[in-house]
């Protein structure tokens, strides 16, 4: 492992040697092929490489390894070739510390509580520089969209580490308003970060200030049809404060901060990389994986936050991202259901779990009894919502058939662009009562989550899905949710699902909703049954 290497993909692109620069190609392109290598940091096809920076009449197998041979020389050295490639791949093989936006990404990942402010401070100035600064014309539109996309994410980091400068414990109040104002400015819809910059004002004494911030937010929340959780002012604002003071802001703003997720990576049988995380403490509670995951851009989000802290309270919340999509391997040869089968063993058995109990959501639910057939010995309890035995290939009727295959065109050809439309669609059906921000997040979600082609892959590969010889061979207490108006998945599939388990509960919600948002009674009505089930069967 060579760590006198680094590179620097934060603003413009740069190499280092021992702290020496090295020099580049003076190729935009074969700058351009290094940057993205170190920042996906897994092997990708030439093929994919060729049509994200050549076109047609240009030979972009000969043009490929024309920049491959220019890099070699900048980044590799004797003991550590980092170019590494064969007839099909090309990789960047390198260690994490040695690309500054995977370092910070780690750090960030793995790191205990409260990292050192002056090192929160560094993260700060360095994802304030544009991602491939410089280097956005040197592919195509695929690299275009893809270098959009992870500038998104760096915006995304940025925040983060804003949010942990407004609310660390050993930065001064005076400092706080500072870091809280930026985090604001960023997000200016978002409550926490609103209340975290009223609170740091009032704690400096600076109450008219945060009044007027307080007024500010919620008019801007009325007009966005935002609703606030109540006042952003403390009960009891605090005097001034001198520069030194170190006082720890208000715990209710830590709460998410302290309830870390615990990141980590295994390998399929057939060489995929899997990602898992784990948060909370208690029983293990494993979720298959569904429709879309990411493990850094869901934990908090409004979608799937709820959810995520409510199991996470008094159990050890367990979910990974599935081949294709998320943190896991989107180059993979495999995408369809015995594929998605053996991600969640990959996952159960790389973190020892012996028994356990599953929660499936959408197609999450065919893939929790599958296991759940396939390992009866391991598996000690079914939660059930929004799922069927039959994929739309199987079980629809030719109307819906034909709908599904206009919405695979679609994704085909506008998925990864900058219009929503095209994601709405699955929004829309997902959630119709969904609030608009809520829908918007979604849109975006969806897009940073999978590429257009795995998007098509794993909706062919849900058409196909047929559990219904598996039903009756579940041997463990199994609870059916369903929404009774669910515009994604029928009522009837549901109830077909449940009939044929033997011994399982059904529940039927008053829900529109194929993923149940947190603010809806439907949402409390399955948490609260969902929880009894386990506790009435020890679980």
């Amino acid at each position: 492992m060579d760590h006198s290497l680094r590179i620097s993909l934060l603003g413009e692109l740069t190499v280092t040697r021992n702290g020496a620069p090295v020099a580049l190609p003076a190729s935009r392109k074969a700058r351009a092929v290094l940057g993205y290598l170190a920042a996906t940091a897994r092997p990708v096809r030439r093929e994919r490489l060729c049509e994200l920076f050549w076109e047609l009449p240009d030979d972009p197998r000969s043009a490929l390894r024309w920049a491959l041979s220019k890099l070699r020389p900048a980044v590799d050295s004797e003991d550590s070739p980092h170019i590494v490639a064969d007839r099909e791949r090309v990789a960047f093989s390198g260690a994490m510390e040695e690309v500054d936006l995977l370092a910070i990404r780690a750090r960030l990942l793995d790191e205990p509580p409260f990292l050192p402010p002056a090192e929160l401070r560094q993260m700060a100035a360095e994802l304030e520089h544009p991602l491939l600064d410089g280097l956005a014309q040197a592919g195509g539109e695929y690299f275009q969209l893809w270098l959009a996309a992870e500038r998104e994410d760096v915006l995304l980091l940025r925040r983060n580490v804003l949010r942990r400068l407004a609310l660390h414990p050993e930065i001064g109040r005076p400092e706080a308003v500072k870091w809280a104002r930026r985090w604001k400015e960023q997000t200016p819809l978002e409550e926490d970060a609103a209340r975290s910059l009223v609170h740091a004002l009032a704690r400096t004494g600076r109450e008219d200030e945060a009044r007027q911030h307080e007024a500010d937010f919620f008019a801007a929340a009325k007009a966005a049809g935002l609703e606030v959780s109540g006042p952003l002012m403390p009960e009891t604002p605090a005097p001034a404060e001198p520069a030194t003071d170190q006082s720890r802001p208000d715990e209710t703003l830590h709460r998410r901060m302290l309830r870390k997720q615990q990141i980590g990576f295994c390998r399929s049988s057939d060489g995929v990389r899997i990602a898992h995380a784990s948060i909370g403490d208690g029983p293990p509670l494993v979720k298959a994986a569904n429709w879309l995951n990411h493990l850094e851009l869901d934990c908090n989000s409004p979608i799937w936050g709820p959810t995520f802290d409510a199991w996470a309270a008094d159990r050890r919340f367990i979910r990974y991202d599935e081949r294709g999509n998320g943190l896991s391997d989107w180059d993979v040869k495999q995408i369809g259901f015995d594929a998605f089968v053996r991600d969640l063993e990959t996952v159960v058995d790389a973190l020892g779990l012996d028994r356990f109990p599953l929660l499936g959501i959408s197609q999450g639910c065919a893939v929790s009894i599958a296991y759940a057939a396939r390992h009866p010995e391991r598996v000690s309890g079914l939660i059930l919502i929004g799922g069927y035995a039959t994929g739309w290939r199987i079980g629809a009727s030719a109307e819906e058939q034909a709908r599904r295959e206009a919405v695979l065109t679609l994704t085909r050809h506008g998925w990864g662009t900058s219009n929503p439309a095209y994601r709405h669609i699955f929004s829309q059906t997902f959630m119709p009562d969904a609030k608009p921000d809520d829908l918007a997040w979604f849109d975006e979600f969806q897009r940073r989550t999978v590429s257009p082609e795995n998007a098509v892959r794993f909706q062919e590969a849900f058409g196909t899905i047929d559990v219904r010889d598996d039903l009756a061979k579940v041997q463990v207490p199994t609870i059916v949710f369903h929404a009774r108006d669910d515009e994604r998945i029928s009522l009837d599939q549901g109830r077909a699902l449940a009939a044929g388990i033997p011994g399982a509960d059904f529940v039927e919600l008053d829900s529109k909703n194929h993923i149940l948002l947190g603010h809806e009674p439907a949402w409390h009505t399955w948490m609260t049954a969902a929880k009894a089930f386990l506790a009435q069967h020890g679980i």
